[in-house]
């Protein structure tokens, strides 16, 4: 507590204490968010405010609470230094005198609320981000690369199948087919001719159960032979003309709706 001197050393110099909390009030601040701000106990700043000096640690941080203060709340730091130092009691300062070869104890001036004292690293945060962008990528790369290679092969596999049906279903004079399905001279084999106008989709197995041909199919003209009766499917009817022995075949009696599904033999 302050001696009557003190106080009219304070009058004198002008309080600095109502000018600390005449400041705060201004500014519409708690002490609470001063404290949290300042790193300073609460009630080490409401003793600054009322100068009660005893509230407060030795002079050297008392002062350096009031400078801070000030700082803070945008006063003259020099003004409210001087103000302190002409309230302070002397007293105190002789003890703070006597006190100063003993070790430091902790004052609680950093005292903080718990999460406030949780500090991040703001590299290890962008080390972390950059890691999970990075696994991100290279599982986009492996998905990518494995979706592009799926892909591949099973484009391969219908090229290679388009060729060897375009191969084996194109009218070639110059070659004479080979095997049981193909060999011409077989009176048990028939020849199945298909003459397409525009695109349809075309199944065609004999006895044997040799595939003729399979799939879409494109304009031309295609000569088959195998052993029948052939069984046959026809999407598109209108764009399909079957001759069986350089006989024509009556679509129209098996078509419903464009499509054909039935089996033939001479």
């Amino acid at each position: 507590m302050t001696t009557p001197s003190s106080n009219n050393q304070s009058n004198a110099q002008g309080s600095f204490g109502a000018m600390l909390q005449q400041a705060r009030k201004t500014k519409k601040i708690s002490l609470e968010e001063a404290a949290a701000e300042l790193f300073i106990l609460k009630r080490h700043l409401q003793a600054l405010e009322n100068e009660n000096f005893s509230e407060l640690p030795q002079a050297a941080f008392a002062r350096g609470f009031a400078i801070n203060y000030a700082k803070f709340l945008d006063l003259d730091p020099v003004r409210v230094a001087s103000s302190f130092d002409a309230a302070y009691p002397s007293e105190l300062k002789s003890q703070s005198a006597n006190n100063i070869k003993t070790p430091l104890r902790p004052m609680g001036t950093l005292q903080r609320d718990t999460r406030s004292r949780i500090r991040f690293n703001p590299l290890l945060i962008i080390a972390v981000i950059g890691v999970i962008i990075l696994a991100i990528f290279l599982f986009r790369m492996v998905t990518s690369a494995s979706q592009e290679n799926t892909q591949t092969s099973v484009t391969a596999i219908e090229d290679i199948s388009e060729i060897e049906q375009a191969q084996g279903a194109a009218i070639d004079s110059s070659v004479s087919a080979s095997g049981s399905a193909l060999n011409l001279g077989d009176d048990s084999t028939s020849v199945l001719d298909v003459v397409l106008t525009g695109d349809a989709v075309v199944v065609i197995t004999d006895a044997s159960g040799s595939t003729l041909m399979n799939g879409a199919q494109t304009q031309g003209d295609y000569s088959l032979s195998g052993m029948p009766p052939f069984n046959i499917q026809i999407d598109n009817v209108d764009n399909v003309n079957l001759m069986l022995n350089q006989e024509a075949v009556a679509l129209d009696a098996y078509a419903t709706e464009n499509q054909a599904s039935f089996e033939l033999e001479p």
